[in-house]
Protein backbone atom coordinates (compact mmCIF):
# COMPACT_ATOMS: atom_id res chain seq x y z
CA UNK A 1 0.00 0.00 0.00
CA UNK A 2 0.82 3.69 -0.30
CA UNK A 3 2.44 5.60 2.19
CA UNK A 4 0.25 8.69 3.01
CA UNK A 5 1.61 12.43 2.96
CA UNK A 6 0.45 16.00 3.03
CA UNK A 7 2.32 17.77 0.22
CA UNK A 8 3.01 21.27 1.14
CA UNK A 9 3.33 23.22 -2.14
CA UNK A 10 2.93 26.73 -0.22
CA UNK A 11 -0.75 28.04 -0.51
CA UNK A 12 -2.22 24.75 0.05
CA UNK A 13 -1.71 20.87 1.60
CA UNK A 14 -2.32 18.07 -0.96
CA UNK A 15 -2.79 14.91 0.17
CA UNK A 16 -0.51 12.40 -1.31
CA UNK A 17 -1.96 8.53 -1.09
CA UNK A 18 -5.50 8.08 -0.70
CA UNK A 19 -5.61 8.11 -4.79
CA UNK A 20 -3.25 8.27 -7.48
CA UNK A 21 -3.11 12.10 -8.90
CA UNK A 22 -2.36 12.66 -12.39
CA UNK A 23 0.15 15.66 -13.48
CA UNK A 24 -0.84 15.95 -17.27
CA UNK A 25 2.37 17.32 -19.38
CA UNK A 26 1.37 20.94 -21.08
CA UNK A 27 4.71 21.68 -23.04
CA UNK A 28 4.97 24.92 -24.95
CA UNK A 29 7.82 23.36 -26.89
CA UNK A 30 8.25 23.40 -30.62
CA UNK A 31 10.85 20.40 -30.34
CA UNK A 32 9.75 18.15 -27.44
CA UNK A 33 10.03 14.56 -28.44
CA UNK A 34 6.16 13.66 -28.04
CA UNK A 35 4.25 16.68 -28.54
CA UNK A 36 6.43 19.64 -29.70
CA UNK A 37 4.99 22.38 -31.55
CA UNK A 38 1.48 21.02 -31.09
CA UNK A 39 0.38 24.58 -29.32
CA UNK A 40 1.39 27.54 -31.68
CA UNK A 41 -0.49 30.27 -29.44
CA UNK A 42 -0.24 31.00 -25.64
CA UNK A 43 -4.39 30.83 -26.03
CA UNK A 44 -4.27 27.57 -27.56
CA UNK A 45 -1.91 26.20 -24.89
CA UNK A 46 -4.40 27.85 -22.17
CA UNK A 47 -7.35 25.95 -23.54
CA UNK A 48 -5.94 22.37 -23.57
CA UNK A 49 -4.81 22.99 -20.25
CA UNK A 50 -8.19 23.57 -18.90
CA UNK A 51 -9.69 20.83 -21.30
CA UNK A 52 -7.02 18.62 -19.41
CA UNK A 53 -8.38 19.73 -16.30
CA UNK A 54 -12.11 19.05 -17.14
CA UNK A 55 -10.49 15.63 -18.40
CA UNK A 56 -9.43 15.05 -14.90
CA UNK A 57 -5.90 15.80 -14.54
CA UNK A 58 -5.27 17.43 -11.09
CA UNK A 59 -2.40 18.74 -11.64
CA UNK A 60 -0.84 20.80 -14.78
CA UNK A 61 2.86 20.64 -15.72
CA UNK A 62 4.01 23.53 -18.08
CA UNK A 63 7.44 23.01 -19.93
CA UNK A 64 9.05 25.62 -22.37
CA UNK A 65 12.15 23.58 -22.88
CA UNK A 66 13.07 20.12 -24.30
CA UNK A 67 15.13 17.59 -22.79
CA UNK A 68 15.14 14.80 -25.24
CA UNK A 69 18.58 13.11 -25.22
CA UNK A 70 21.36 14.98 -27.41
CA UNK A 71 20.39 18.44 -26.60
CA UNK A 72 22.39 20.80 -24.73
CA UNK A 73 21.61 22.03 -21.09
CA UNK A 74 23.11 23.89 -18.35
CA UNK A 75 25.40 26.84 -19.09
CA UNK A 76 24.85 25.54 -22.91
CA UNK A 77 21.40 25.63 -23.09
CA UNK A 78 19.78 26.41 -26.66
CA UNK A 79 16.57 27.92 -25.05
CA UNK A 80 17.67 30.89 -22.46
CA UNK A 81 15.76 31.70 -19.40
CA UNK A 82 14.26 34.75 -21.40
CA UNK A 83 12.94 33.08 -24.14
CA UNK A 84 11.67 29.88 -21.87
CA UNK A 85 9.88 32.69 -20.01
CA UNK A 86 8.34 34.10 -22.97
CA UNK A 87 7.04 30.69 -23.81
CA UNK A 88 5.55 29.81 -20.54
CA UNK A 89 4.42 33.12 -18.55
CA UNK A 90 1.67 33.95 -20.18
CA UNK A 91 0.13 30.41 -20.04
CA UNK A 92 0.26 30.50 -16.24
CA UNK A 93 -1.09 33.55 -16.37
CA UNK A 94 -3.29 32.75 -18.58
CA UNK A 95 -4.76 29.27 -16.43
CA UNK A 96 -4.51 31.43 -13.57
CA UNK A 97 -7.00 34.17 -14.58
CA UNK A 98 -9.66 31.41 -16.36
CA UNK A 99 -9.28 29.44 -13.15
CA UNK A 100 -7.44 30.65 -9.94
CA UNK A 101 -7.67 26.98 -8.30
CA UNK A 102 -5.95 25.19 -10.88
CA UNK A 103 -2.58 24.04 -9.27
CA UNK A 104 0.15 24.56 -12.00
CA UNK A 105 3.97 22.88 -12.25
CA UNK A 106 6.40 24.46 -13.78
CA UNK A 107 8.95 21.97 -15.71
CA UNK A 108 12.37 23.86 -15.39
CA UNK A 109 16.07 23.15 -14.42
CA UNK A 110 16.57 27.28 -14.33
CA UNK A 111 16.17 29.00 -11.28
CA UNK A 112 14.84 32.51 -12.78
CA UNK A 113 12.25 30.74 -14.75
CA UNK A 114 11.18 28.70 -11.59
CA UNK A 115 11.01 32.34 -9.14
CA UNK A 116 8.85 34.04 -12.69
CA UNK A 117 6.94 31.47 -12.99
CA UNK A 118 6.26 30.86 -8.93
CA UNK A 119 5.16 34.50 -8.93
CA UNK A 120 2.94 34.49 -11.89
CA UNK A 121 0.87 31.76 -9.75
CA UNK A 122 3.07 27.92 -10.24
CA UNK A 123 2.86 26.54 -6.72
CA UNK A 124 5.34 23.49 -7.99
CA UNK A 125 8.95 23.55 -9.36
CA UNK A 126 9.71 20.32 -11.26
CA UNK A 127 13.56 19.69 -12.07
CA UNK A 128 14.14 16.95 -13.96
CA UNK A 129 18.32 17.73 -13.31
CA UNK A 130 17.28 16.83 -9.00
CA UNK A 131 18.51 20.92 -8.88
CA UNK A 132 21.84 20.00 -9.91
CA UNK A 133 22.32 22.31 -13.67
CA UNK A 134 21.67 25.33 -12.09
CA UNK A 135 23.61 25.74 -9.04
CA UNK A 136 21.02 28.61 -8.12
CA UNK A 137 18.37 26.27 -8.14
CA UNK A 138 18.15 25.06 -4.59
CA UNK A 139 18.31 28.74 -2.68
CA UNK A 140 15.56 29.57 -4.78
CA UNK A 141 13.40 27.02 -4.41
CA UNK A 142 13.68 27.11 -0.66
CA UNK A 143 13.36 31.16 -0.87
CA UNK A 144 9.90 30.28 -2.74
CA UNK A 145 8.64 28.08 -0.31
CA UNK A 146 6.59 26.32 -3.08
CA UNK A 147 6.48 22.61 -3.61
CA UNK A 148 9.55 21.20 -5.57
CA UNK A 149 10.51 17.33 -7.50
CA UNK A 150 13.31 16.29 -7.41
CA UNK A 151 14.07 13.86 -10.44
CA UNK A 152 16.84 11.54 -10.77
CA UNK A 153 18.87 11.97 -14.00
CA UNK A 154 22.18 10.59 -15.01
CA UNK A 155 24.42 13.15 -16.21
CA UNK A 156 22.90 15.59 -18.92
CA UNK A 157 21.29 14.60 -22.05
CA UNK A 158 24.34 15.25 -24.20
CA UNK A 159 25.72 12.32 -22.52
CA UNK A 160 22.66 9.88 -22.31
CA UNK A 161 23.10 7.94 -25.74
CA UNK A 162 26.88 6.87 -24.38
CA UNK A 163 26.20 6.15 -21.00
CA UNK A 164 26.41 2.23 -20.49
CA UNK A 165 23.43 0.19 -18.88
CA UNK A 166 23.98 0.34 -14.82
CA UNK A 167 23.49 -2.90 -13.04
CA UNK A 168 22.58 -1.52 -9.52
CA UNK A 169 20.07 0.82 -11.30
CA UNK A 170 17.84 0.69 -8.45
CA UNK A 171 20.26 1.30 -5.97
CA UNK A 172 22.28 4.11 -7.97
CA UNK A 173 18.49 5.40 -7.85
CA UNK A 174 18.04 5.55 -4.46
CA UNK A 175 21.17 6.92 -3.76
CA UNK A 176 21.50 9.95 -5.62
CA UNK A 177 17.96 10.60 -4.62
CA UNK A 178 18.62 10.22 -1.16
CA UNK A 179 21.62 12.88 -1.90
CA UNK A 180 20.05 15.01 -3.79
CA UNK A 181 17.08 15.36 -0.96
CA UNK A 182 19.34 16.06 1.88
CA UNK A 183 21.12 18.24 -0.09
CA UNK A 184 17.77 20.32 -1.11
CA UNK A 185 17.32 20.12 2.41
CA UNK A 186 20.52 21.19 4.27
CA UNK A 187 19.82 24.60 1.88
CA UNK A 188 16.43 25.07 3.07
CA UNK A 189 13.79 23.36 1.69
CA UNK A 190 11.66 22.21 3.98
CA UNK A 191 11.47 18.50 3.97
CA UNK A 192 7.03 18.32 3.57
CA UNK A 193 7.68 20.40 0.22
CA UNK A 194 9.74 17.49 -1.57
CA UNK A 195 8.44 14.78 -3.99
CA UNK A 196 10.98 12.46 -5.91
CA UNK A 197 10.99 10.87 -9.45
CA UNK A 198 12.99 8.65 -10.08
CA UNK A 199 13.46 9.67 -13.42
CA UNK A 200 12.47 7.10 -16.54
CA UNK A 201 14.40 7.65 -19.39
CA UNK A 202 16.64 10.07 -17.85
CA UNK A 203 19.94 8.59 -18.77
CA UNK A 204 19.04 4.52 -18.00
CA UNK A 205 19.38 2.24 -21.05
CA UNK A 206 16.53 1.02 -22.36
CA UNK A 207 17.65 -2.04 -19.89
CA UNK A 208 17.53 -0.42 -16.61
CA UNK A 209 13.90 1.11 -16.74
CA UNK A 210 12.75 -2.39 -16.35
CA UNK A 211 13.95 -2.93 -13.30
CA UNK A 212 13.89 -0.07 -12.14
CA UNK A 213 9.48 -0.21 -12.82
CA UNK A 214 9.76 -4.02 -11.13
CA UNK A 215 11.16 -2.48 -8.07
CA UNK A 216 9.70 1.01 -7.92
CA UNK A 217 8.30 0.21 -4.29
CA UNK A 218 12.20 -0.04 -3.33
CA UNK A 219 12.50 3.73 -3.44
CA UNK A 220 9.82 4.23 -0.82
CA UNK A 221 12.69 4.06 1.99
CA UNK A 222 13.91 7.25 1.18
CA UNK A 223 11.06 8.78 2.82
CA UNK A 224 9.12 11.19 0.32
CA UNK A 225 5.90 10.95 -2.06
CA UNK A 226 6.91 9.34 -5.22
CA UNK A 227 5.69 10.92 -8.94
CA UNK A 228 6.49 8.54 -12.05
CA UNK A 229 7.09 10.24 -15.47
CA UNK A 230 6.57 6.72 -18.06
CA UNK A 231 3.95 8.27 -20.76
CA UNK A 232 5.13 7.60 -24.34
CA UNK A 233 8.85 7.14 -23.12
CA UNK A 234 10.95 5.25 -25.55
CA UNK A 235 11.56 2.10 -23.83
CA UNK A 236 7.90 1.33 -23.95
CA UNK A 237 7.87 1.70 -27.64
CA UNK A 238 11.11 -0.30 -28.17
CA UNK A 239 8.84 -3.39 -26.19
CA UNK A 240 5.72 -3.17 -27.35
CA UNK A 241 6.52 -2.17 -30.93
CA UNK A 242 8.74 -5.57 -30.89
CA UNK A 243 5.69 -7.61 -31.97
CA UNK A 244 4.82 -5.19 -34.69
CA UNK A 245 8.96 -4.86 -36.45
CA UNK A 246 8.83 -1.79 -35.70
CA UNK A 247 8.80 1.07 -32.94
CA UNK A 248 6.25 2.64 -31.71
CA UNK A 249 5.82 6.62 -32.68
CA UNK A 250 5.13 8.93 -29.56
CA UNK A 251 1.49 9.44 -30.77
CA UNK A 252 1.22 5.56 -31.04
CA UNK A 253 2.25 4.85 -27.52
CA UNK A 254 -0.81 5.28 -25.09
CA UNK A 255 -1.38 1.33 -24.48
CA UNK A 256 1.72 0.82 -23.31
CA UNK A 257 1.91 4.45 -21.51
CA UNK A 258 -0.92 2.86 -19.64
CA UNK A 259 0.16 -0.38 -18.67
CA UNK A 260 3.41 1.23 -17.26
CA UNK A 261 1.17 4.10 -15.24
CA UNK A 262 -0.93 0.99 -14.20
CA UNK A 263 2.02 -1.02 -12.29
CA UNK A 264 3.44 2.18 -11.53
CA UNK A 265 0.49 3.24 -8.99
CA UNK A 266 0.19 -0.18 -7.89
CA UNK A 267 3.88 -0.17 -7.00
CA UNK A 268 3.12 3.05 -4.70
CA UNK A 269 3.50 6.15 -7.32
CA UNK A 270 1.50 8.99 -5.96
CA UNK A 271 1.46 11.05 -9.12
CA UNK A 272 1.68 9.86 -12.63
CA UNK A 273 2.92 12.39 -15.02
CA UNK A 274 1.08 11.78 -18.61
CA UNK A 275 0.20 12.89 -21.99
CA UNK A 276 -2.98 11.41 -22.12
CA UNK A 277 -5.17 12.98 -19.54
CA UNK A 278 -8.75 10.90 -20.12
CA UNK A 279 -7.73 7.68 -20.46
CA UNK A 280 -4.85 7.80 -17.62
CA UNK A 281 -7.67 9.31 -15.00
CA UNK A 282 -10.04 6.43 -16.07
CA UNK A 283 -7.33 3.15 -15.35
CA UNK A 284 -6.47 5.17 -12.24
CA UNK A 285 -9.80 5.33 -10.76
CA UNK A 286 -9.73 1.24 -11.04
CA UNK A 287 -6.23 1.14 -10.09
CA UNK A 288 -7.55 2.72 -6.93
CA UNK A 289 -10.35 0.98 -6.45
CA UNK A 290 -8.39 -1.82 -6.21
CA UNK A 291 -5.70 -0.81 -3.79
CA UNK A 292 -8.69 0.77 -1.56
CA UNK A 293 -10.64 -2.74 -1.33
CA UNK A 294 -6.96 -4.33 -0.50
CA UNK A 295 -6.85 -1.89 2.50
CA UNK A 296 -10.21 -2.07 3.47
CA UNK A 297 -9.44 -6.32 3.37
CA UNK A 298 -6.68 -6.33 5.57
CA UNK A 299 -8.33 -6.44 9.03
CA UNK A 300 -10.04 -9.12 7.29
CA UNK A 301 -7.00 -11.05 6.56
CA UNK A 302 -5.22 -10.24 9.34
CA UNK A 303 -8.24 -11.89 11.72
CA UNK A 304 -8.46 -14.85 9.87
CA UNK A 305 -4.83 -15.49 8.46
Amino acid sequence: MRPMYQWNVGSRIVELGKRTLVMAVLNVTPDSFSDGGQFPSAEAAVEAGLQMIADGADILDIGGESTRPGVKVGSDAVVSAEEELRRVLPVVEGLKKARPEILISADTYKAEVARRTVTAGAEIVNDVSGMSWDPQMIGTVAELACGVVVMHSRGTPEDWRDLPAEPRIVQVVQQGLHEATQKAIAAGVHHERIIVDPGFGFGKRLENNYPLLAKLEDLHSIGFPLMVGVSRKSFLAKTAGAKLASELKPLERLHPSIAAAVIAAMKGAHIVRVHDVRPTVEAMAIVDAVMLSSEDMNPWFEAYS
